[in-house]
């Protein structure tokens, strides 16, 4: 190992070595048990792509090391120095990675401490409710989705997975980081929690008796909760039962349902519409 090339104020470290234990963290970033079952309990995780990661610096999270492809090293010193950074050839990033890291920079991140949902259902207007959700993709896109379209919060059922894996992340593009989020347990009874906040909890199902979604009331609509469950199963029955209102997206050519992220959206536009009238 040598050093690379000098910022303001770290040296870049050239890794030749896939077993080096400065870069242990971007181990096997392919294998989904065993960083969901390592990330969380050692406080860290790992973002990849440019733009991804100056929105987790602008949003405070702090690195623990940067891991580049040698040949962006120039392309990327003001990034790199707001931590130890490593680079390495396209060869040893796969050997370390299990995947060729074709947006030529990773980093793993400290994680912050979760918030209770007490602190953020303090404030909020509209929030999104997520039972179950444990597709990475499907949560960073419900993520993307609630930061463009003014939901103010995000709380998770403790069987939804980590919003910070390396793909809810990536597929969020970085808006993960821009919407608090808590943990809402014991579940379904920590929907008490939400409904004492003031908030009307609508339960999103395709069942033909539901509310079409653009037919709430105002008082419906007032702060609205929005509870959305895991693509195929839906809501437990459990959570629709503590629920106020259920909620459907009226359907047309036969389509029974959309893909959780796309309700998502579709609901999110819905209940802000007024705010552009």
């Amino acid at each position: 190992m040598q050093p690379m090339s000098k910022t303001r104020q770290v040296t870049v470290e050239l890794i030749t070595d896939p077993a080096d234990e400065r870069i242990a963290d971007y181990r096997a970033l392919t294998d989904v048990e065993l960083r969901t079952r390592w990330e969380p309990p050692h406080g860290l995780f790992i973002a990849e792509g440019e733009l991804v990661l100056r929105r987790a610096l602008r949003a405070g999270y702090r690195p623990r090391s940067f891991l580049v492809d040698a040949k962006r090293v120039d392309q990327l010193r003001d990034l790199l120095d707001h931590g130890p950074a490593y680079a390495a050839s396209q060869e040893v990033l796969e050997a370390v990675t299990g995947f060729h890291v074709h947006r030529g920079v990773l980093a793993s991140f400290h994680r912050k401490p979760l918030p209770a949902a007490e602190d953020v259902l303090a404030g909020a207007r509209r929030v999104a409710v997520l039972e179950g959700l444990n597709n990475h993709t499907n949560l960073g896109a419900v993520y993307r989705g609630a930061a463009a379209l003014g939901i103010d919060a995000v709380l998770l059922s403790p069987t939804c997975a980590d919003p910070l894996y390396r793909r809810s992340v990536r597929v969020s593009m970085g808006e993960v980081f821009a919407v608090p989020y808590a943990k809402l347990d014991p579940w379904p009874a920590g929907l008490d929690l939400v409904r004492e906040a003031g908030f009307t909890i609508l339960a999103m199902t395709p069942a033909p008796d539901a509310v079409p979604i653009q037919r709430l009331t105002p008082a419906q609509r007032a702060k609205a909760a929005l509870l959305l469950g895991a693509e195929g199963p839906g809501l437990t029955a459990a959570a629709q039962a503590a629920s106020d209102v259920r909620v459907v997206i009226p359907m047309r050519r036969s389509v029974d349902s959309l893909n959780v992220a796309a309700a998502a959206a579709v609901s999110f536009w819905e209940l802000g519409r007024e705010d552009e009238l």
